[in-house]
């Protein structure tokens, strides 16, 4: 099977990384460049963490041939000898005549051939290109030239002083220490600070992803948790919808000012119609109306400079509103399925009953995942496959945090990994050898990513699924995981003592280890950093455990959801309301449509009366058809001066009321009346 296994991976891997692709960005919408250097980031990053088991298991079957290499003579026939390898704890197996290839056997040359590859296309990706691709994406200029303009002159400033940094350090210590620095020792050192620097971000994420992951699946377990939870992120997201809401309106009015005060002749006008198609239609449209009364007082026309920052936040604003839109009917979804699942749990029935029906059921549904099914796992079984999931997690977080605390030692050997991959190599088990190199790395390197699409940098950086992350975004998270990747293998190379470097041992390395070089040249980093500052994973995981930095958030004004905060029960409260109102509206919405229906099978399309959430059907005498009147709303955006007033009207659909009260409170933050509106300027319209 030469090669059979490494084709296999590369092929599962790519479709692996696509898929994660396709559910967090958008493949039709989204910039071609993007996708393409997002997809290899992460593709690179996910071979590197599937391949590193058969490099192992290589590295093994080349230490046998090693052994039988070097060894002239059998086993010891000195009894003393033979006694003490008889009380050893691990029983060793002399070596075969001829050592068994693995069943996922590579050639060595095409190991180092693949990893240089990989590495260095990686390293090219996060330090240079993305960080090109990013400021390229978020420009605000019109052509490509100013976006590429303005891309190089952002990482020239960046990238310069740390550059100008290392060359200083570089200088002073080869006069210091009067080294005589090759090509060669170069490289390592532009390896070693890579990895010093992502160790340095890894072993943070990884102290949050170990505990934080097994208690999640723990707390999912209990449904009120889930509920209530739930109901919080539905609070807070009712407040981010409205001042993503706010700030369109703002940008919106900015835009029509500028689209007012540049006539259709001015050499700016090119860049404002480029703005205005970046603009939601419902907003073109209605400053395509205003323009034509707003010639009073005009503003001076702006500069290009204006035009190319209000570019940028044009498309910032409305990719944000586009996010909230999306991720509050998610979150509506989700809290109305969790309250049809405790409502189930307090039937009798063994038939689980959702409140709205479901408007895509595919054959699953029909056939596989019926109602009947559907209740035993959502009100039986889950709760239990939950906390399974959840011990076995644990488990395996503290034989990380073991590992990590004690892989120095290698006399004896703490390192539960290195234990089992030692015992496993007694015995040339290839496929134990392999088995325990791939769930250890794999469930690292879950930790580490899930908690990179977990973070949020305000609205910076935000990893949003359904197609809604900004290309900013996937391009830094690309850039992560290349530094990430790196440093986290040799991390885990070093807890299963296949790393000379730091276990000493006289051994043939992998061939990832090769392409590092040898970090003896900096002693005091391969000595004391790789091996000391791992063990601050255990304080970061007792920080975690306890919400640390969840509470230092609430202080902040960041609201997290924790259990026993008083303002975090009132956003509960809030979102139980909200989420109350919003069953309202949609069961109003259906039972308006089944009346509708029931008019329609009963007296005909001709005469059916009634009324849709967006106006009234009405019947006239004269008329064979229904006519259909749609109210509108006026909404005004009006700026004072000490001379005029200038206002620009715009039309928007109507909201659906709630009857319980005359004045009651949006999802948008704005208040809501029965009295008729004010007569606008469109009325008529």
């Amino acid at each position: 099977m030469s090669g059979a296994a490494l084709a296999v991976v590369v092929v599962v891997v790519f479709f692996l990384a696509l898929y994660l692709l396709q559910r967090y960005g958008d493949l039709w919408k989204q910039q071609r460049l993007v996708l393409f250097g997002t997809l290899l980031s992460w593709y690179l990053c996910f071979l590197i963490v599937f391949i590193l088991p058969l490099d192992v298991s290589m590295a093994v079957y080349n230490q046998c041939n090693s052994n039988i290499t070097n060894t002239t003579t059998a086993t010891p026939t000195n009894p003393s000898s033979r006694s003490e390898a008889n009380l050893s704890p691990f029983p060793s197996m002399s070596p075969p005549g001829k050592c068994e290839e693995p069943w996922t056997y590579i050639p060595n040359d095409t190991l180092e051939v693949f990893w240089r590859v990989v590495y260095w296309t990686s390293q090219f990706l996060t330090w240079l290109l993305l960080p090109f691709m990013q400021s390229y994406a978020r420009s605000g200029a019109f052509s490509v030239v100013g976006k590429i303009k303005t891309a190089l002159i952002e990482n020239a400033l960046y990238y310069g002083s740390y550059l100008l940094i290392f060359i200083a350090l570089l200088i002073y210590v080869a006069v210091q220490l009067k080294w005589k620095l090759t090509l060669a020792d170069l490289q390592t050192i532009g390896i070693t600070a890579a990895n010093t620097w992502g160790l340095f971000l890894l072993v943070l994420l990884l102290g949050y992803g170990l505990v934080e992951i097994p208690r999640s699946y723990w707390l999912s377990s209990s449904h009120n948790y889930v509920l209530s939870k739930s109901y919080f992120k539905v609070a807070k997201m009712a407040t981010e919808k409205a001042e993503a809401d706010e700030k369109l309106a703002d940008v919106i009015e900015e835009v029509a000012g500028i689209h007012a005060s540049v006539r259709q002749n001015h050499f700016l006008r090119k860049y404002v119609d480029i703005i205005l198609t970046k603009c939601p239609t419902k907003y073109q449209e209605e400053m395509g109306i205003n323009v034509e009364i707003s010639r009073v007082d005009q503003n001076a026309p702006p500069t290009k400079r204006v035009l190319v920052k209000l570019h940028e936040k044009v498309v910032s604003a409305v990719q944000r509103h586009n996010q909230t839109q999306v991720q509050w009917s998610i979150l509506l979804e989700q809290a109305f399925h969790l309250e049809d699942v405790a409502k189930s749990q307090n039937s009798s029935l063994r038939h689980f009953t959702h409140s709205f029906p479901l408007a895509h059921r595919g054959w699953i549904r029909r056939f596989i995942y019926t109602p009947t099914v559907e209740w035993f796992w959502e009100c039986v079984l889950r709760q239990g496959v939950c906390r399974l999931l959840a011990v076995l997690l644990w488990l395996l977080s503290a034989a990380v945090i073991w590992s990590e605390c004690t892989f120095f030692s290698t006399h004896p050997v703490l390192s539960l990994f290195a234990v089992f991959i030692q015992l496993a190599e007694k015995w040339y088990n290839y496929h134990c050898i392999e088995m325990v190199c791939f769930v250890g790395i794999l469930f690292m390197c879950v930790c580490v990513y899930s908690t990179v699409f977990r973070i949020r940098f305000f609205n910076y950086y935000y990893l949003v699924p359904h197609h809604q992350t900004d290309a900013y975004s996937l391009l830094f998270s690309g850039m992560l995981f290349c530094r990430l990747t790196p440093p986290l293998c040799l991390n885990f190379l070093g807890m299963i003592h296949m790393d000379s470097a730091i276990s000493h041992k006289n051994r043939v390395q992998t061939s990832y280890t090769s392409i590092m070089g040898s970090m003896q040249l900096l002693s005091f980093i391969s000595d004391g950093f790789y091996i000391y500052y791992p063990m601050l994973v255990l304080l970061l995981c007792f920080a975690t455990y306890y919400n640390l930095g969840p509470r230092c958030l609430n202080l902040l004004g960041f609201h997290q959801y924790i259990t026993d905060d008083d303002l975090i029960s009132d956003l509960v409260d809030e979102g139980r309301e909200l989420i109350k109102r919003e069953r309202r509206k949609r069961q109003r919405a259906e039972d308006g449509e089944n009346r509708r229906w029931a008019w329609r099978e009963r007296y005909g399309v001709n005469g059916a009366t009634g009324r849709n959430r967006a106006g009234y059907i009405e019947l006239k005498d004269n008329q064979k058809e229904p006519v259909t009147k749609i109210k509108k709303s006026v909404v005004t955006f009006t700026r004072r001066n000490e001379k005029a007033d200038e206002q620009q009207t715009g039309l928007l659909q109507e909201d659906s009321s709630d009857d319980e009260s005359p004045n009651r409170r949006s999802t948008a933050g704005s208040y809501l009346t029965l009295s008729p509106p004010v007569k606008g300027v469109f009325d008529d319209v």
